[in-house]
């Protein structure tokens, strides 16, 4: 019996990503963040002395990314070449440059098969999988029997990531944060929609909801088209 596929989508602070790994522990399935491959595949350019707005050295680059995807939600480690670049991916020097790989259109198409690979390996597994990212529910899954666009207003966005990011919300960490928000946002806005949800495709505005009740309200949209996990106890790992 194939596994169940959802397919979440947002911009930057949506929350998408505690969402859908809380829904792939509730499911007791894999699941894939598709922005942190651009994030390695950054961080891969970088290292090999890649100068990022070379578009084709970054693909052929790209082409031939050692790159593991770990996709246990409990602890979805990154690796690439061998060393685990989880936490590093995540740092202030690879957010600011993302968006140069992001938008390359070759390494969007390298990585989209990469995706859809791992995406079918573990539907067919019967483990199924929550896969979450820019153009997911659109181009990399777009027949997955559940597909969410997650979105919220600017300063609930701005909060959230200064809090993931920095520890604390107020003003002026949120200025911290302000340029990789909303700029990061506009560059990848030129080559994918995550802002409005396409045919098929519910949106869920999560901007006044704390993290629990975005997974709860989720959960029962992933539970009306798959019934049977509408009983079952999240996977605590």
């Amino acid at each position: 019996m194939a596994g169940p596929l959802v397919a979440i989508d947002g911009p930057s602070g949506s929350g998408k990503s505690t969402a859908a790994r809380g829904l792939a522990r509730y499911l007791g399935a894999q699941y894939l963040d598709t922005g942190a491959m651009y994030r390695a595949a950054a961080w891969w350019c970088q290292r090999q002395g890649i100068a990022l707005d070379d578009a084709a050295a970054v693909a052929a680059a790209v082409a031939e990314l050692p790159l593991v995807m770990g996709t246990d939600p409990a602890a979805p480690r990154v690796t690439c070449a061998g060393q685990d670049i989880t936490e590093i991916i995540r740092s202030p020097a690879i957010s600011t440059v993302v968006s140069q790989v992001a938008t390359n259109l070759e390494v969007r198409r390298l990585l989209r098969l990469r995706q859809q690979e791992l995406i079918a390996a573990a539907v067919t597994s019967g483990e199924g999988i929550v896969a979450e990212g820019r153009d997911i529910t659109t181009v990399v899954a777009p027949s997955a029997p559940v597909r969410i666009l997650l979105v919220a207003s600017a300063q609930a966005r701005l909060e959230r990531r200064a809090l993931q990011d920095l520890g604390a919300a107020g003003r002026a960490e949120q200025e911290q944060v302000r340029d990789a928000v909303v700029r990061r946002d506009a560059d990848d806005s030129t080559v994918s929609n995550f802002t409005t949800a396409a045919d098929g495709v519910i949106e869920l505005d999560n901007s006044t909801f704390a993290p629990a009740e975005t997974l709860a309200a989720i959960i029962e949209i992933t539970v009306a088209t798959y019934p049977h996990f509408a009983d079952r106890q999240p996977r605590r790992t």
